[in-house]
């Protein structure tokens, strides 16, 4: 029960990474809220851990602003929500990109601000984003998301450096190949989604796909006070993948 007490918002809860982070986040105490734009699935997991459901919209700033304040006292901010588009970057336009680079990139820009005046003025805060061994290491088919996760760790460093003062600290992970929906929708493509997938799993050296709670596990560390020395961070979550 490390997070007795604590108030946390997961964006992208509704399933995937997000849904195991807050089950695993309910589980050691936080009065969890799940944000999402698919409410009814936000709301499912919420039914299943005690948990609070709300809409939220990463890429709208009073979206992301709203929920934040809902909480009221928010401790811990995770932010989750992502998405992407496989496509060779050639073949890619940039509608494509400003849609990655809004969620993956925009979103936690908008939640991290609207969390952190009120975590200054407590003096006390964890935020935990979900980047990607792809921001480390590029991902063939990803161009943007890749550009976007390498975005998230470095803003993290950053907000790290400038809030540490105020007891607050910001560190990311960086999953590699989880069995979620997002890495089952590059079956879609068919026998080149499926080389896709295969050519991730022998990227890593324990040559498997990675659970979600395997993620949640590593958030549930950096949330709670056992990571208290611990800022600035990118842990990967990967089966050796990165290495970095």
């Amino acid at each position: 029960m490390r997070l007795e007490g604590r108030k946390a918002l997961v964006t992208g809860g509704a399933k995937g990474i997000g849904a195991a982070i807050s089950r695993r986040l309910a589980a050691e105490g936080a009065e969890v809220t799940i944000g999402d734009i698919d409410t009814e699935g936000a709301e499912q997991v919420a039914a299943e851990v005690d948990a609070r459901a709300v809409r939220l919209d990463v890429t709208d700033p009073d979206s992301a602003r709203a929920a934040v304040d809902g909480v009221g006292g928010l401790d811990v901010l995770v932010n989750n929500a992502g998405m992407d588009e496989f496509g060779f970057f050639t073949e890619t336009d940039p509608d494509q990109w400003g849609r990655i680079m809004a969620v993956n990139m925009g979103g936690v820009f908008a939640c991290t601000h609207a969390a952190l005046p009120a975590m200054q003025q407590a003096g006390y805060g964890r935020i935990v984003s979900i980047a990607s061994e792809a921001g480390r290491v590029g991902s063939k088919g990803s161009a943007v998301y890749s550009a976007a996760k390498g975005g998230v760790i470095a803003f993290t460093k950053t907000i790290a450096r400038e809030n540490a003062r105020y007891g607050i600290t910001a560190n990311a992970i960086a999953p590699g190949p989880i069995d979620t929906p997002l890495l089952r929708s590059a079956l879609e493509f068919g026998e080149l989604g499926e080389k896709v997938v295969e050519t991730m799993k022998s990227a890593t050296q324990m040559r498997r796909l990675g659970e979600p709670d395997e993620v949640a596990a590593a958030v549930a560390f950096l949330a709670s006070d056992d990571a208290s020395y611990v800022t600035g961070e990118t842990i990967g979550v990967s089966g050796g993948l990165g290495m970095v």
